[in-house]
């Protein structure tokens, strides 16, 4: 497997971007508050540590992950890739909702708008937060509600920011396939995030979505490797899916825990090296709220899997086989 630092290229451009990269809906606050320092410190961290691609959006603490990100990026003394979100836009509240990102800002509140106007705002004032003038990456962010805007409208304002060269890459970051799929098929990305649909307890991304990427030269990023929580601590009430999990999905994570156990290999690093199996598959994206967790999630991505665990894993039928079509 290859090492968390090692850079691929993002296939139609001229970014490379590392195998590990790191995802700041954490810095948002997302589940528990994170202090300024410590999110100063993961961003720093990172990229001392050969991590270049950094994700965020604007709906990760309404606008506070950019912000800390952005100070960070700024001091840092290192070359790194980019990616934000568009499809929501940030307006005045004086009713907050921090009930999902604890640092979220007080006086605002996400809502969507697949406008062209409000593509443009969106990026406007992501760069504004982030106090830099260029975002290499802009993906489509959880448009499966507004498939025809995002396809008609929002996405011909990405084609033509990246014409004109004010950004490298086009994509879109959703959680389910269908809508994926379809989006794929009528417009012309670069890359595309896809979370928690190829992980150990789930493959259904490797079905249609992976052999249509490979068709059309679309790099596939994956995020939510341990689907919300359920592949990093296999207990009761653990999140799959951001909800509690299902008895028989803990008890899959349960036998899959024991089964690695058996040979030497943790489940967290299992789920970390999992989506990397796939040659559609160029990077894998993962959350941290701390250094530690930054540490351990390399340690696992670098940690050494041999090629029967897979086969194994494979035949005992705990996860689907590789499907290479």
């Amino acid at each position: 497997m290859p090492n968390h630092n090692q850079k691929i290229s993002l296939k139609r451009t001229a970014l490379e971007i590392s195998r590990l990269g790191l995802g700041t809906a954490p810095l948002g606050g997302m589940f528990s508050s994170v202090s300024e320092q410590d999110s100063d410190d993961l961003i720093a961290t990172a990229l001392n540590l050969g991590i270049n691609y950094i994700d965020t959006a604007p709906l990760y603490g309404h606008g506070r992950s950019e912000i800390r990100l952005g100070r960070a990026l700024r001091a840092a003394n290192s070359n790194y890739v980019l990616s934000t979100k568009v499809g929501r836009v940030l307006n005045e509240t004086s009713s907050p909702d921090k009930e999902f990102f604890k640092d979220a800002d007080p006086t605002k509140e996400s809502v969507y708008d697949w406008s062209a106007e409000g593509i443009k705002r969106s990026l406007e004032e992501s760069l504004e937060r982030l106090g830099i003038d260029h975002v290499d990456i802009l993906l489509m962010h959880d448009c499966e509600d507004y498939l025809e805007q995002a396809i008609n409208v929002a996405y011909p304002v990405l084609d033509d920011y990246r014409s004109q060269g004010i950004i490298n890459a086009v994509g879109m970051g959703l959680n389910l396939c269908a809508p994926s799929i379809k989006v794929m098929q009528e417009t012309d990305l670069d890359c595309a995030l896809i979370a928690g649909r190829y992980t150990l307890l789930d493959q259904e991304a490797q079905e249609e979505l992976f052999p249509l990427a490979l068709k059309k030269n679309v790099s596939m990023i994956i995020g939510g490797v341990y689907n919300s929580g359920v592949l990093a601590n296999p207990v009761k009430g653990a999140a799959y899916n951001y909800a509690p999990v299902s008895e028989d999905l803990l008890d899959r994570a349960l036998a899959m825990k024991d089964f690695l156990a058996e040979r030497g290999v943790s489940l967290t690093a299992a789920a970390i090296q999992f989506p990397l199996r796939h040659p559609a598959v160029t990077t894998v994206l993962t959350g941290s709220r701390s250094t530690e967790e930054l540490r351990a999630n390399v340690a696992d991505f670098n940690t050494d899997i041999p090629d029967s665990v897979w086969s194994e894993l494979e035949a005992s039928g705990l996860i689907k086989p590789l499907l290479l079509h």
